[in-house]
């Protein structure tokens, strides 16, 4: 039996993306010269192509040409910023390697990062605004039914009214069952318009052109006699499946075996976005351990001549697929707790030393995690790493505990910029991390981990000022 393969929607805003973009940055750099009184010539041609191409990689990367699924504007901005000076400063690199950069005056490079930039925000927030417009007035949107008025319907009905980059507009629900069986549309869904004979008749007035089928898995039979009415149509149906009955840590669609399956647990962090996710960790660790290197040694000092044992202290953790790994901190306690038992330090524990006290609360005993971090064995931003007797201890109490080790663990996380940080005395305070960490797999980006690098730099501050 051969496997049907089941292909992606083309969505027509990418590639509308990527004419604008093509567009402005052809216009852009002629324009900076003009304004600049410098002579245009072949080099402007091919630099404007060269820098075509590279924002178009770099955009693919950081998501900027995907459909943004309700992403606000200010998002927009920011990954519309991010790929523009990435892109920048990457023709910048080829200029000065290829020794082209004299071909254009300082004036005009300068310029064209300030033109070519605005230019592409404003035509990027100019095309959302347009397509939102249409959208709120009904233009190019699907008139869709859903059968199943459940849960996932629900959820459907009110993602798509939330985003206009569905492309849907719900007319209502169809269900066969009774009023009893059936969730109840609320104030922000439409209505409930009757069985399927309804949903027949509605098709055939030209009311409704799609069908979203959100019926359980398990409800075989009925999806079959749903198919076997709508074949005799000319709506398009689809069949959405109820995945909300499983734990997802990062759904994707794949094939295994010529199959197409879902992915339930996986990482995120595959092909691609995977090398760029380590790009990014090896280059700012690399540039932090240069920067803070007095920083580092002025700690060791202190530590040294104020305590006595190891300036450092490596504790076994659980990596990357729960492989042990030894985790680098400074010392900041009398003992080096490392075996079965280990005891979480307090706000006021006896164990910490004076200098350790100030470590922790500037979190500077985290920074020898860096040569963690170029060494591989952990990343700047991901779950953060428990002791071993603690990943033990909670494993057997909250599920899905150790999904956390799809991924590498880091030096911050989203845990700890959302409030999550510190001592988890109870199994409450250790679901609630749990669940950051979860949510941080199924939902990261680059730009995520950006996010969260800059938001740690300000809890820490506020904590420092505190």
């Amino acid at each position: 039996m051969s496997a049907t393969n089941i292909r992606s929607t083309r969505s027509l805003l990418p590639s509308a993306l990527h004419t604008i973009d093509f567009v402005m940055l052809c216009i852009s750099l002629p324009l900076v010269q003009w304004l600049t009184q410098q002579p245009m010539n072949q080099s402007t041609t091919i630099c404007s192509l060269i820098a075509c191409i590279l924002l178009f990689l770099v955009g693919e990367l950081f998501g900027m040409y995907r459909p943004g699924r309700g992403r606000s504007a200010d998002n927009e901005v920011a990954l519309a910023t991010v790929a523009w000076t990435t892109t920048y400063v990457c023709l910048l690199l080829i200029g000065l390697f290829t020794r082209t950069s004299d071909t254009f005056a300082r004036s005009s490079i300068i310029a064209w990062y300030f033109v070519g930039g605005l230019f592409i925000l404003c035509t990027h927030m100019c095309l959302r605004t347009v397509i939102e417009s249409l959208g709120r007035r009904g233009y190019g949107l699907s008139k869709t039914a859903i059968v199943g008025s459940n849960r996932l319907g629900l959820e459907i009905a009110c993602n798509a009214k939330a985003s206009t980059e569905s492309g849907l507009m719900i007319v209502g629900f169809f269900d066969d069952r009774g009023d009893g069986r059936r969730a109840k549309p609320t104030e922000n869904t439409p209505p409930f318009l009757g069985d399927c004979n309804k949903l027949i008749e509605m098709i055939g007035t030209g009311a409704i052109d799609t069908v979203l089928i959100t019926l359980p898995m398990r409800a075989e039979k009925r999806i079959q006699s749903v198919l076997d009415r709508l074949a005799n149509t000319t709506a398009s149906a689809y069949i959405v499946p109820d995945f909300f009955v499983f734990a997802l840590l990062h759904s994707r669609w794949t094939h295994v075996g010529g199959l197409p399956v879902v992915s339930v647990f996986e990482s995120p962090m595959y092909g691609v976005d995977g090398w760029l996710k380590r790009f990014l960790d090896l280059s700012i660790s690399l540039v932090g351990v240069v920067l803070v290197s007095p920083v580092l040694l002025i700690c060791g000092l202190l530590i040294k001549f104020t305590s006595p044992g190891p300036v450092f202290f490596r504790q076994k953790r659980y990596g990357l697929d729960g492989k042990e790994i030894l985790v680098w901190k400074f010392r900041s306690m009398n003992t080096c707790d490392n075996g079965p038992i280990v005891k979480q330090a307090t706000e006021s524990d006896p164990r910490i030393t004076p200098i350790g006290a100030i470590l922790r609360k500037t979190s500077m005993d985290e920074l020898p995690q860096l040569f963690n971090v170029i060494l591989g064995s952990m990343s700047l931003v991901g779950p953060r790493p428990h002791a071993n007797a603690h990943n033990e201890h909670f494993r057997k109490l909250i599920r899905g505990y150790m999904m956390r080790h799809k991924v590498k663990p880091g030096i911050t996380g989203l845990a700890q910029v959302e409030g999550s940080r510190g001592e988890t005395d109870t199994v409450e305070k250790m679901e609630a991390r749990i669940s950051l960490d979860h949510r941080y797999i199924r939902d990261w980006s680059i730009w995520m981990d950006i996010k969260i690098l800059f938001k740690t730099f300000s809890v820490v501050l506020r904590r420092d000022t505190h």
